[in-house]
């Protein structure tokens, strides 16, 4: 097979009578929707034990189940947004996402179709034509985002993210006066979650009580997860259209939520990996 792997998960189920297609897909990491591994599926990017996995197939307790790169995301279109490398070797990079650009998908302007025209060629055997995004981020959010430029840096990498063993860090500005630091671990979507948080600065505001500069360091990685976690303690992020409290939210400046640090062991030479991008501008000028 000349198909490259990125993934390979055994299954963990004492289910019966259970089809591959209604899997728990919170069990893979490239994959976030049942929507999106059914296309795997119909693509035959999907093996079960080695041979083709179809919708019908039925899994059981310590089955292998592999996810291969789609192919076909070589025929998408190559942009260039001239985005800042913050790190790049022969097997990853980091770069820093622009707020109002969507990581990946069938739009014509995301990073994932702006990465060949801004990384440089692997040299490496299993060299990806197209460099794939390791995890995701907001549409609204900016900062540090993972890069795979090998079919097995994307596995390592994956798997690492897994196992949490890559730490993110994020910055946020929050309206409220909030507690010093604290801890939100309410389920998302009935999974475990928890965000640690400390608030670094605070300053008056007459519509908003308190802006807060929000330092927060998530333990899980759910869906708008930090979002979902202020918003839900009553100190949503400043400006977020979608969690914000009716007749406070701000128009017109973005989402001030940022990834602000990735740490992790470099999977090939193992070296400590410590990449922080600076706030942007908008959270400065708020907080100068």
């Amino acid at each position: 097979m000349n198909k490259k792997l990125l993934e390979s998960h055994k299954v963990q189920t004492e289910l019966e009578n259970l089809r591959i297609s209604d899997y728990n897909t919170g069990s893979f990491i490239i994959i976030n929707s049942k929507t999106a591994f059914k296309k795997h599926l119909k693509k035959s990017l999907v093996y079960l034990n080695g041979e083709r996995a179809f919708s019908s197939d039925y899994i059981k307790n310590n089955d292998i189940i592999e996810i291969y790169l789609d192919e076909s995301t070589n025929n998408k279109p190559i942009i260039d947004l001239g985005l800042e490398i913050i790190y790049e070797d022969d097997y990853l990079a980091v770069v820093n996402k622009p707020a109002g650009i969507i990581v990946s998908g069938n739009k014509h302007w995301t990073i994932q179709n702006a990465l060949p025209n801004n990384l440089k060629n692997s040299s490496q055997k299993d060299a990806l034509k197209r460099p794939e995004p390791i995890h995701r981020l907001d549409y609204p959010t900016s900062g540090a985002l993972l890069i795979g430029k090998t079919s097995k840096a994307i596995m390592l990498l994956n798997e690492m993210f897994k196992e949490k063993k890559i730490k993110k860090k994020y910055h946020a500005v929050t309206i409220g006066k909030m507690k010093e630091t604290g801890v939100i671990s309410f389920k998302i979507d009935n999974k475990p979650s928890e965000t640690i948080y400390e608030v670094l600065q605070s300053i008056p505001s007459p519509k908003y009580t308190f802006l807060n500069l929000v330092e927060l360091n998530p333990l899980t990685g759910r869906k708008h997860q930090i979002r979902k976690h202020l918003a839900g303690i009553g100190h949503p992020i400043f400006g977020d259209l979608l969690y914000g409290k009716e007749g406070l939210v701000l128009k017109g400046k973005g989402l001030y939520l940022h990834a602000s640090s990735l740490r992790f062991i470099h999977p090939f030479n193992q070296e400590s990996i410590d990449m922080n991008i600076p706030l942007p501008n908008k959270f400065i000028h708020l907080f100068s």
